[in-house]
């Protein structure tokens, strides 16, 4: 297929490959001799082999094994530069995928079966989320699989998002997705044609704003300005447990806490019509251990399932309300992932982004085009990850 319409083609598949046998108790070859890794394989355009990287972080995969050493895996294209590649689960762990970055690899593919968890990690969201926090190109392609909730795909950059979500109802079958964006490798020599700058909104790398777009980060907000006797509870969202506050005023400022970890709103409810929904702002510091294991610190805005404040962390598809935002927390690491999700499965562009030196994330928002489900700071900290 690659040889025959001049492309480079990624495909996922089984790699099986032999392996020492040896009664070494630190071996990892399995007892019949043979690996069998989840593997992505690439072709370039002439049909060679240039690329095969096995999966490091396996999901429920009883016939794959885990490589003996984590593989960071690229290769390099006339028209575009290097690509990284990575499988599914990978996508939040350090090796292969922030690896891949921090070697100046900014270009990203992603075969996946992602089974969609709302509100914070359906595939459109965290890949989203994940190139606008990583500032990287994410080639993302997802199974459509409705038993188990498997479906979203994208193309997304920095600055731009293409990206199909199948809704209930449509039929299981397959979409392909075109683009044409900027190239992120910085080493590529090629048309200038092809390079885009950031629009005025990204704040992410510098720290500083652009244009006309700067507005004064808050400071968090102090007992005077947040009603000290603001109810907290405890609710469950992707099995965490998360301290909420709920939103009971049309506008407003909030703080919820877990432990040290604050996160600050500021908002301004735009409801529809006659619309009573609920919202709550969530905290959660600590490491998730439910299906995977990963330490976290998450800043959530979300739209309740109910009526009730034990809804709230539940899975929602759709919304009314649009909400103008300031969302901000302070991070102990420097990888946090934003999104804004809106009434079914449409994803928003953040207004405004702004990281500072000591770990302060701020995401700014307004003129929503539907009703918000998630407005996520996503903080991955993967130096506790195996603590």
């Amino acid at each position: 297929m690659a040889r025959r319409h001049n492309l480079y083609l990624v495909a996922n598949m089984p790699d099986l490959q032999p392996c020492p046998l040896t009664t070494s108790p630190s071996s990892s070859c399995p007892s019949d001799g043979r690996w069998q890794f989840n593997t992505n394989v690439v072709f370039r355009s002439d049909g060679q082999l240039v690329a095969r990287y096995h999966k490091q972080n396996l999901y429920f995969e009883e016939a794959f094994d885990t490589p003996p050493q984590p593989e960071i895996i690229t290769f390099d294209t006339p028209f575009a530069g290097r690509f990284g590649l990575l499988i599914c689960f990978d996508i939040l762990f350090h090796e292969p995928t922030i690896s891949l970055v921090e070697r100046g690899v900014h270009q990203l593919i992603f075969p996946t079966a992602w089974m969609n968890e709302l509100p914070l990690l359906d595939s459109v969201q965290f890949q989203r989320a994940l190139s606008l926090g990583a500032n990287v190109t994410l080639l993302a392609a997802n199974l459509r699989f409705d038993q188990l909730l498997m479906k979203g795909s994208g193309i997304y950059t920095p600055f731009s998002a293409t990206y199909h979500h199948a809704r209930k109802g449509d039929p299981e079958e397959g979409r392909l997705l075109v683009a044409r964006i900027p190239v992120l490798d910085p080493l590529w020599v090629g048309q200038s044609t092809a390079t885009e700058e950031p629009s005025s909104s990204q704040a992410m790398d510098s720290g500083h704003c652009h244009q006309g777009s700067c507005f004064q980060p808050p400071t968090p907000a102090t007992a005077s300005a947040v009603s000290p006797s603001t109810p907290t509870f405890i609710s469950y969202m992707s099995h965490d447990p998360y301290t909420f506050v709920l939103l009971n005023e049309t506008e407003g400022k909030l703080n919820v806490c877990y432990g040290t970890f604050c996160c600050h709103l500021q908002y301004r409810q735009l409801p529809e019509g006659n619309s009573k929904e609920l919202y709550a702002l969530g905290a959660f510091s600590g490491t998730h251990t439910v299906n995977g294991r990963f330490a976290l610190q998450v800043c959530a805005l979300v739209r309740c399932a109910g009526s009730e404040a034990s809804s709230c962390g539940q899975e929602v598809e759709e919304a009314e309300t649009k909400m103008d935002f300031l969302l901000e927390g302070k991070f102990g690491t420097r990888y946090v992932y934003p999104s804004v999700l809106a009434s079914h499965m449409v994803l928003e562009q953040p207004e405004h982004l702004e990281k500072t030196a000591d770990g302060r994330m701020t995401m700014k928002h307004s003129n929503m085009t539907g009703g918000l489900v998630t407005a996520c700071l996503y903080g991955r900290m993967y130096h506790l990850d195996n603590e």
